[in-house]
């Protein structure tokens, strides 16, 4: 049986499967409100949260750009994308009265579906095949709903449980930490932003201008963390047009920054408030601080999102081995009236 791999703010260790580990289809499991102790308390969620942090510290200070190890199983997750987005260019939107939720969505879903495990197949090698069965469904929850057209944090948490799947199988080893955020995870923004475009995709879930972003949060994450120990700009400077210009494809937050200025029109402060908030606080140590909080609050500990999320025999919703409990601390509220002097 699988160990826990109990990740939590340091990288993670890697436990392989045994031989005679049997791979299982995950299934839902948090079915109505009252079970969402049980998810804080599970093994999913302290391995899960714990992965969002290791990769956290992995890429600190670590711009995109940075030289990190990469490996050819990493370089194939990125060959598996690029194959996604072509996908996209051989599908294009089709002519429709409505605005949003442009149909050839579903027609790259399918093709999604049923080319995602030949794809896993040909960008894996053979020891990893037999999981296939397992982490291919995380692959295509990734992308959004095809019956909604819509696209939110819970599919981009999916994405997140198949990176962190192929760690725990042993296909992802502790020296692609960076390149798995830099690079594939990089890689998977680029394709979902294309998705979200092409097919006018409507958030999932969202909170309007009270929510982080429509769309995503973990770049936001991952992206704070690039910051921290290099002093290339203030928190206050990454809604300025200049510093979007020279950094957006150089860090990840500035990225993000960037792509919601694309898509939406208006003063920042007005559709992306939270965010605003974020510019008053002092240092990206403190914003990174607040959004792991904030992402647990909001994300993690949300029936709605947690609804969805999948469980096999490698996220496994069964009790965690130490009585953790979860922070009752409501984060939605971690970058409220900030000050601009708090340190």
């Amino acid at each position: 049986m699988l160990k826990p791999n109990a990740v939590k703010l340091t990288l993670p260790k890697i436990m392989l499967p045994n031989a005679d580990h049997e791979y299982v289809q995950p299934k839902k499991a948090v079915h109505n409100e009252s079970m969402m102790k049980e998810w804080e308390n599970s093994e999913a969620y302290n391995e899960y949260f714990g992965f969002i942090k290791a990769m956290n510290i992995a890429v600190r200070g670590k711009p995109l750009s940075y030289e990190c190890h990469t490996s050819e199983i990493t370089l194939g997750i990125i060959s598996l994308l690029k194959s996604l987005d072509q996908m996209v260019t051989e599908t294009p939107p089709i002519d429709q009265p409505q605005r949003f939720g442009n149909k050839a969505f579903k027609i790259w879903y399918e093709k999604l579906q049923k080319e995602a495990g030949t794809l896993l197949k040909e960008n894996l090698p053979e020891e990893f095949h037999k999981s296939l069965p397992e982490i291919a469904d995380y692959l295509t929850e990734s992308f959004g709903n095809s019956t909604r057209i819509d696209y939110g944090t819970g599919h981009e948490m999916s994405f997140c449980m198949f990176l962190c799947c192929l760690f725990k199988i042993g296909a992802f080893k502790e020296e692609d930490c960076v390149a798995v955020v830099n690079k594939v995870f990089n890689r998977y923004m680029e394709l979902v932003r294309r998705l979200q475009t092409t097919y006018r995709m409507e958030p999932a879930g969202s909170h309007g201008v009270w929510s982080l972003d429509d769309y995503q949060f973990v770049p936001f994450i991952w992206g704070s963390s690039q910051f921290v120990g290099r002093p290339i700009i203030e928190p206050n400077m990454f809604v300025q047009e200049s510093v979007i210009k020279k950094y957006a494809s150089e860090y990840m937050f500035i990225g993000c920054i960037n792509y919601i200025t694309t898509v939406k029109s208006g003063h920042f402060s007005e559709h992306s408030n939270q965010l605003w908030n974020i510019s008053g606080i002092a240092t990206w140590s403190k914003v990174n601080e607040g959004l792991i909080k904030m992402y647990q609050g909001e994300v993690l500990n949300k029936f709605p999102v947690v609804q969805h999320v999948l469980f096999g025999s490698l996220i496994r919703f069964v009790p965690f081995d130490k009585n953790v409990q979860s922070s009752s601390q409501s984060s939605s509220d971690a970058f409220k009236k900030p000050v601009a002097g708090d340190g």
